[in-house]
């Protein structure tokens, strides 16, 4: 029963991967069918990431209110209803009204199970889940792919993934009792907590916090930036062929996928500190062959290096929020770093964009590494703090 339950946040997190990499996809084929120009699709994504961020602070709250299970159900239901909602569009207004629950629900569901697994389960497991992520975010680009190039419409995709996520619902629904009985049980055998709320500026007032925001804030930024200007870079920096360079960037989400699924076993032999901290060398290793290298393989090899040096530190970063903050903390902590999280994905990757008319786009390896240099800062004053044993948070 133990591994059923531990089965089914699995496949949850496969569906929350899942509409991630639809819009990119489906795109080209979208914008001219709504009669938009090309560069809405941003403004689709900040829509996402608005309703993401805001069900990410607002997590704790309702996780405390109904319990994860009600919470990850509803959500994963909004995340269909969304998903219809764009097989159904008559136009571009109709998906940034579809893409505010979709946000909602992916933030929630996001937060929600990733507090979960934080307290309840050891570290290889929340590397294993993220994972599973992967894997949604890189069926979804196959599925509408095949769609597309069966010369069907875009849509046949948003529909097919909507009742995916309806199937997950139902089965969550189902299984809702299972999850009471679970946490129940939990509560039965262990101290009892008590969840304490803070005003979240009273939380960034205290320095321990703002090194975790810092930390994530960057992290994200690194993964979010790398995801959207790889393939620019590749191409107008260095040469390389867009289908090649297209190659390239698969790599870097493929390696993400592989490395949080070894991180898993390697979480057995490490602390999740020494994985965040190989992680970040190993980034700053692929930056500096992306932006020393010339040759197609070296190039692919520093991309490569920078997806296995970013899989396992958001995994890591996140399990240890409980060992950080306190159990009374750390459900609201939780959703507090992946709301800042997603701000550093709409933030840094358009901030490259408005600087790249100025500096050129050669230098995105250096906003890597600088990136990288703050995140490690972060990191390494937040381990300092904790080393402090008359430091409280």
């Amino acid at each position: 029963m133990a591994l059923l339950f531990l089965g089914i946040i699995y496949v949850t997190f496969i569906s929350l991967g899942l509409p991630d990499s639809l819009l990119g996809v489906g795109w080209p084929e979208m914008y001219g069918e709504l009669g938009v120009p090309q560069s809405y699709a941003g403004f689709l994504s900040m829509t996402i990431s608005l309703g993401t961020i805001v069900a990410s602070f607002f997590s704790g709250k309702w996780i405390r209110y109904a319990g994860t299970g009600k919470v990850t159900a509803f959500s994963v239901l909004g995340t269909a209803i969304a998903l219809f909602g764009f097989y159904l569009a008559p136009s571009f207004l109709w998906l940034i009204v579809a893409a505010l629950p979709l946000g909602l629900g992916a933030g929630a569901v996001d937060a929600g199970l990733n507090d979960y697994v934080a307290r309840h389960y050891q570290a290889h497991h929340m590397n294993w889940l993220h994972s599973f992520w992967g894997i949604g975010a890189l069926a979804s680009p196959l599925i509408m792919g095949q769609i597309l190039a069966n010369q069907q419409s875009w849509r046949i995709g948003y529909r097919l993934v909507s009742v995916i996520q309806f199937v997950v619902f139902l089965l969550l629904v189902v299984t809702l009792p299972m999850w009471r009985r679970r946490e129940t049980r939990q509560a039965m055998t262990q101290i009892p907590v008590e969840i304490k709320e803070t005003k979240f500026i009273n939380m960034i007032r205290l320095k321990k916090v703002r090194y975790a925001l810092y930390a994530f804030f960057f992290y994200i930024g690194v993964e979010a930036t790398m995801g959207l200007w790889a393939s620019s870079y590749l191409i107008q920096a260095k040469g390389i062929n867009p289908a090649k360079a297209a190659m390239a960037v698969a790599g870097f989400f493929g390696f993400i996928t592989l490395g949080r699924f070894l991180s898993g076993f390697m979480s057995m032999l490490l602390t999740n500190r020494q994985l965040i901290v190989l992680g970040q060398g190993l980034i700053m290793v692929g930056s500096v062959l992306l932006w020393q290298g010339t040759r197609y393989p070296l190039l692919v090899a520093g991309v490569c290096f920078i997806g296995f040096g970013c899989a396992p530190i958001y995994p890591a970063m996140l399990h240890e929020t409980p060992t950080r903050f306190g159990q009374m903390l750390a459900q609201q902590i939780m959703g507090i770093q992946m709301a800042i999280g997603y701000t550093g994905a709409i933030a840094l990757p358009p901030l490259f964009g408005f600087l790249v008319p100025q500096v050129g786009i050669a230098v995105l390896p250096l906003f890597l590494m600088s990136y990288t240099v703050i995140m490690i800062v972060a990191s390494e004053g937040l381990h300092r703090l904790l080393k402090n044993k008359n430091h409280r948070i």
